[in-house]
């Protein structure tokens, strides 16, 4: 049974129709990732599957009082406003302290309750903004570009994260990007969306497919830059070829 699925959804803004008959489904505990240039409707999808858009065709069906966490894509922070992070992670539902310090301490930043929003690093701001959506024990996390302006090595980070929630919460994640390298090596399924679902599959087997290079503007020929933990430099004698998940977050896969 699905927590939340798009039933051939059409999404409109005036006369541009913006998502085209669009189907596809969560289930519990997977990580998709949702993979598009920019105006392929990648960030409207989502705020339709949160209830945010109207839909002109079709139908979003959310399973029973379902939890949904959401990162969004910018957080636009006052400057001029001085607001702490264990505030921040008070906005707009208070939360008691115990649960603010677990939530922080789940993403690695604990004992920064204290630090200005404003101070953070983009990698820890984009941990508080996660650990503000996992406040409410989520059954899906969805999240909109969550590695934008992040460095590789911060994106390889990220990712571990979001694959460490979803091993210790069980929580489904669906994540959006248009970024070639950000494929999570841990993502169950990766969606090619283009106003229209081009193709979905493994990242394995869409990094191969036709219409995915089409859309990305790659040639038939060379490897993609899929952030995978597989590697193609030599292994030193000895070492198989059989465990490919060791972290070489350093790595340039570009």
């Amino acid at each position: 049974m699905s927590l939340i699925a798009a039933d051939h959804v059409c999404v409109r803004f005036g006369a541009d129709e913006v998502l085209h008959d669009v189907s596809l489904a969560i289930m519990p505990g997977e990580i998709v990732t949702i993979l598009g240039p920019n105006g392929s409707g990648k960030s409207t999808l989502l705020r339709a599957l949160l209830g945010i858009l109207p839909v002109a065709e079709g139908r979003i069906l959310r399973q029973a009082d379902l939890r949904i966490g959401y990162v969004p894509q910018r957080l636009m922070i006052d400057r001029t406003m001085p607001i702490t992070v264990r505030r921040f992670l008070s906005l707009p539902v208070r939360v008691g302290d115990a649960a603010a310090s677990e939530a922080l301490g789940r993403v690695g930043m604990a004992g920064h309750g204290g630090d200005q929003m404003t101070a953070l690093s983009g990698g820890q701001l984009q941990r508080v903004l996660l650990a503000r959506a996992m406040l409410g024990a989520p059954q899906v996390l969805m999240l909109d570009e969550p590695t934008q302006g992040l460095d590789q090595q911060g994106e390889a980070a990220f990712y571990r994260l979001i694959e460490e929630v979803r091993r210790n919460t069980g929580a489904a994640v669906l994540m959006v990007s248009h970024d070639l390298h950000v494929v999570m090596a841990a993502s169950d399924r990766v969606i090619c969306l283009n106003g229209h679902i081009c193709c979905e599959g493994t990242p394995r087997v869409v990094s191969n497919a036709p219409e995915y290079r089409a859309l990305f503007g790659l040639g038939t020929q060379g490897a993609l830059a899929l952030y995978q933990h597989e590697h193609d430099h030599d292994h030193p004698p000895g070492e198989g070829h059989a465990h490919h998940h060791h972290d070489h977050a350093g790595h340039d896969h570009a």
